[in-house]
């Protein structure tokens, strides 16, 4: 079974592991957000792709909610007594990722390139594809102008009410090569439980990506979402806030009336039970089921779930 999943976010990544625990090695291709990424002490930062990359090869730090388990900070604490801006901390092995990425791109490869010779490397099974070889950056709108999204984000601690997203850069951005193989090949598509706006937003808003998810659905590739928003709220993460700033409704249903257009099915938890029928009321199969992925075998029973759901006609 070969499963294409858009994930951005810890949420993305945690159903992404599961998916790939579920799934026999190489039939999981994860497509990243990349509107996240930063440029960080001259080097990219892919904050989406990275917490995919350390969740598929079981160094994510679970604990903290990102970056590298058994982390050490000595390079971040010699560029503060330098004076370099350290609201953005980077671990020490974080950063060899990243000098890693840096060196492969500095040599002419495409990001997707230099990405997939990091997960060779660290011997993770499933490609994890950025969903653009162009810089798209994410930007938001508050009360005091535009922002970045990890200044935003990160600096900020999401804080300011956000009044509009733009996606700079996606004019010039297209699906790379292995993007549009890998949803040629699937048979199922899966949006993990990411925030709608920024996470999977900025991937559908790619030029051409939407044309990949309905030349799959026109074969019959079934297309199922999860609800990242959980009684109203967003587990991690500033979705909720983020929605209701934007005019838009908080809740599972919200999610599912944003995604209805493109998706076959959609997977709500068992406290959203009662919003179900307004679910089906958009033309979409429902899966009610308990969502929360508290640990590695919550992340595998989710993705098992969803796997049959979609499949299952």
């Amino acid at each position: 079974m070969t499963v294409v999943a858009l994930a951005g976010g810890t949420g993305g990544a945690k159903l992404a592991h599961g998916l790939q625990l579920a799934l026999p090695p190489g039939e999981l291709t994860v497509v990243v957000n990349t509107g996240d990424d930063t440029e960080r002490h001259g080097l990219l930062v892919m904050p989406d792709h990275d917490a995919v990359l350390y969740m598929l090869d079981g160094r994510f730090d679970d604990e903290r909610g990102w970056g590298i388990a058994d982390e050490s900070w000595t390079v971040m604490d010699e560029l503060e007594r330098y004076g370099e801006e350290a609201w953005f901390r980077l671990g020490d092995r974080d950063f060899a990722t990243h000098i890693a990425r840096g060196a492969r791109l500095r040599s002419g490869f495409t990001v997707t390139r230099a990405v997939l010779e990091l997960q060779a490397a660290r011997g993770v099974p499933s490609a994890i594809l950025p969903m653009t070889d162009v810089p798209v950056r994410t930007q938001v709108r508050t009360d005091d102008g535009w922002l970045g999204f990890q200044e935003y984000f990160v600096h900020r601690h999401q804080a300011p009410e956000v009044r509009e997203v733009r996606f700079a850069g996606i004019e010039s951005a297209r699906p790379s090569e292995r993007v549009a193989a890998a949803f040629a090949a699937a048979r199922v598509v899966v949006i993990g439980p990411s925030n709608p706006i920024v996470s999977i937003g900025p991937i559908l808003a790619v030029p051409g990506m939407l044309d990949l998810v309905d030349a799959a659905r026109t074969r019959g590739v079934p297309v199922v979402a999860v609800s990242g928003i959980v009684g109203g709220k967003a587990l991690k993460g500033p979705a909720d806030r983020m929605l209701v700033s934007l005019g838009l409704e908080s809740s599972a249903r919200g999610v599912a009336e944003r995604y209805a257009s493109w998706i076959d099915d959609f997977v709500l938890d068992t406290v959203d039970r009662a919003l179900e029928p307004r679910i089906r009321a958009l033309g979409l199969r429902t899966l009610v089921t308990d969502t929360i992925m508290a640990d590695h075998a919550g992340r595998e029973r989710l993705a098992r779930a969803v796997l049959a759901f979609a499949t299952t006609r």
